[in-house]
């Protein structure tokens, strides 16, 4: 779960003065010491951590908000807006796509994983009815050129390479030439890595921008590797320029420090982030978005849009009859399940629900049991189906026999089922309202 013993420092925190009706200065300076440290244990520049720290207790000792009628809402509120601000402020994910070719280019250390990024880039604005060429500029790696004609071809892209060249300005002049004549309207460089950055790389890097005119410059970063990722940052900043910064594997960082200080420190916006292993698992990084998810408020604006591109719009109005009138049943758990595989697994949506619903965020079904639920629901009767409290033990047994499986693995199906009749409406009711909450 993203940033999750970060959120859970802050939860604990923040339990001390949720039950009181009036903060004094000292009840503000007593919690904002535990976010201090808090923050300080998920590798947030010090530096940051101090200035926020300082910046949210002379806002939340106030007048205003010690005389307001709930000010330690107040103050959590106060802290969701500067963890906002530390994140980057504004969704910064618009690229400079207004010439065409537009000319993208990948950069950063070797390893961070620049050329699954390109296809995953790649695959987002295929989405978006672009016409995409990857461009293979790391000549040093020998598996490089093959992974990502390997990705185009996933994604259904243009690729382009020059495996016996050696001058990378010139692959990407020729490549670019290329995009011209088919009409391409991103092209994407990926670019070789270093083990660290070295005068040969810069050069390398500096070339390429002056010849083919690069709109934007990406600079690809491991989460996962804390400050280091955030003077990686600075350094390719200072020397070759970049306009903005993709995190990769966001969904294992339990801390958040790269993401919580890179902006401040570099001036750099976070554009991206990949949130799994999948081409699909990557979504444009939205700061309020995702300082709401540390502070437990969820993330219903992203699940929403999840939603919308994987459900087909008469179904969800159909599901959320069903939901509404209790009627949600096996027939449509089978679909369901099925669909929430594609939204990125129960426990990703567990994690955008508001609140601390216990039940619902230590619930954690097994995704790769498709093939069982499947068995057991088509050995029932089309009543059975329609009818989850018919489900008594003869019923079970006959179940169990038919499709291979024991009466714990209906047992279990059916508290599945359960739990997702709840989460499901849980999600429309949030749906609904979400937006009249002071922190939508």
């Amino acid at each position: 779960m993203i940033f999750e013993g970060l959120s859970e420092k802050l939860a604990n925190a923040f339990k001390k003065i949720k039950s009181k009706g009036k903060l004094s200065k000292a009840d503000v300076e007593a919690v904002m010491r535990e976010v201090k440290l808090a923050l300080l244990a998920a590798d947030v520049n010090f530096n940051v951590v101090r200035t926020f720290v300082a910046t949210v207790t002379e806002k939340a000792v106030g007048e205003a908000v010690m005389e307001s009628l709930n000010p330690a809402q107040m103050t959590i509120k106060i802290i969701c807006d500067e963890l906002t601000v530390l994140l980057g402020g504004e969704t910064s994910s618009i690229i400079d796509l207004s010439n065409k070719p537009s000319v993208v280019m990948l950069l950063g250390l070797q390893g961070v994983g620049k050329t699954t990024t390109t296809g995953k880039l790649a695959k987002l604005w295929k989405k978006q009815n672009k016409k995409v060429l990857l461009v293979a500029c790391d000549i040093y790696r020998p598996a490089a050129i093959k992974q990502l004609e390997i990705l185009a071809e996933q994604v259904g892209v243009d690729f382009f390479s020059l495996p016996n060249e050696r001058n990378v300005s010139k692959i990407a002049k020729l490549a670019l030439d290329s995009a011209i004549k088919n009409n391409i309207d991103i092209m994407i460089l990926d670019t070789a890595g270093r083990l660290d950055i070295d005068e040969e790389l810069i050069e390398e890097l500096q070339d390429v921008k002056s010849v083919v005119g690069v709109n934007e410059s990406l600079l690809v970063v491991d989460s996962l590797s804390g400050q280091t990722a955030v003077d990686t940052a600075k350094n390719f900043n200072e020397k070759v320029g970049v306009s903005g910064v993709i995190l990769t594997k966001l969904d294992s960082d339990s801390r958040g420090g790269v993401a919580l200080s890179v902006k401040t420190v570099t001036g750099v916006p976070i554009k991206f982030a990949g949130v799994g292993e999948k081409l699909d698992d990557f979504e444009a990084f939205h700061p309020d978005r995702i300082a709401k998810r540390i502070l437990g408020m969820g993330d219903m604006m992203t699940l929403i849009e999840r939603a919308e591109e994987e459900f087909d719009e008469k179904e969800a109005r159909e599901l959320q009859k069903k939901i509404e009138s209790q009627t949600f049943d096996f027939n449509d758990y089978l679909a369901q399940i099925k669909q929430v595989s594609k939204m990125g697994g129960i426990q990703s949506i567990m994690q955008m629900m508001p609140g601390n619903n216990k039940a619902l965020k230590n619930a954690k079904p097994d995704e790769h049991r498709l093939v069982k639920i499947e068995a057991i629901i088509n050995s029932m009767t089309p009543y059975e189906r329609t009818h989850p409290d018919s489900l008594k033990d003869s019923r079970k047994k006959r179940i169990a026999a038919g499709s291979g499986t024991s009466i714990q693995d209906i047992n279990s199906l059916l508290k599945q089922h359960k739990l997702s009749k709840q989460m499901m409406k849980q999600f429309s009711n949030n749906k609904n309202k979400f937006k009249n909450s002071p922190f939508g």
